[in-house]
């Protein structure tokens, strides 16, 4: 798996407009410092920020190379947690699939929705209930281009997580998606239009705790729920 997943990273960044960018993108969703990340590789800090912010271009296959099997050994000294994560979404519509992570410890609703900026409006008395991942979803890709079997691919490792469906046009969409899935998650947060009657409804029929975010953008939610993971992990 690794093999397959530093062949599938290193050619997207050879492939890309912009490379640097690439790195990027590749290095937060590893959640891995430049500073981690130059020592492990063995260059300076300022090199890994060059490349990234397009001071220097295109990269050497070489060093590319060397970046990737870096990020890759970081993870598995970690766990491996985020590679096992990216195996599972592969298949999937990248644009659809914004984040997604198993905790390595339960996390409370309630500490979930503290973080989201979160209010719970359906099954509110399930604020203690545990949650062991999140997957954070662009619900206009995801309703458009995602089919049966990707809803289920969704859940990762385990169906007790938070969904997190982020620019809602509409205050049902994403209730009407989880009512006609197989499976039902722990919790699920509404990013964008404020959850309506019928939401909220199917929400409580279901049993599963919905909750309106007020988080300033995905971002946000993204970065909230990293630093949750990272805390699960004790590295915070």
């Amino acid at each position: 798996m690794k093999d397959a997943l530093a062949r599938r990273i290193a050619g997207e960044i050879v492939l890309s407009k912009r490379p640097g960018a690439t790195m990027r993108k590749w290095r937060e969703f590893f959640d891995v410092p430049q500073m981690l990340l130059s020592k492990k590789m063995g260059v300076s800090p300022s090199v890994i920020s060059d490349y990234e912010s397009g001071r220097r271009r295109n990269p050497g296959t070489r060093f590319i190379r060397r970046f990737t099997m870096a990020l890759l050994t970081i993870d598995e000294e970690r766990g491996g947690y985020v590679m096992q994560e990216i195996s599972r979404i592969i298949r999937m519509p990248s644009d659809a699939i914004l984040d997604l992570r198993e905790f390595p410890a339960p996390i409370p609703i309630v500490e979930v929705c503290d973080r989201l900026m979160a209010e719970l409006v359906a099954c509110k008395h399930k604020t203690n209930y545990p949650v062991y991942g999140y997957t954070v979803i662009d619900s206009y890709a995801a309703i458009g281009s995602l089919s049966g079997w990707d809803l289920l691919q969704i859940f990762g490792s385990n169906t007790e997580r938070v969904l997190v469906f982020a620019g809602v046009k509409h205050g049902r969409s994403p209730m009407v998606a989880v009512r006609i899935s197989m499976f039902k998650p722990g919790m699920v947060v509404m990013h964008g239009a404020y959850p309506d009657s019928l939401a909220i409804e199917l929400a409580e029929k279901d049993k599963v705790p919905l909750a309106y975010s007020k988080a300033p953008d995905v971002n946000y939610l993204i970065s909230a729920l990293r630093e949750l993971y990272r805390e699960a992990l004790g590295e915070a």
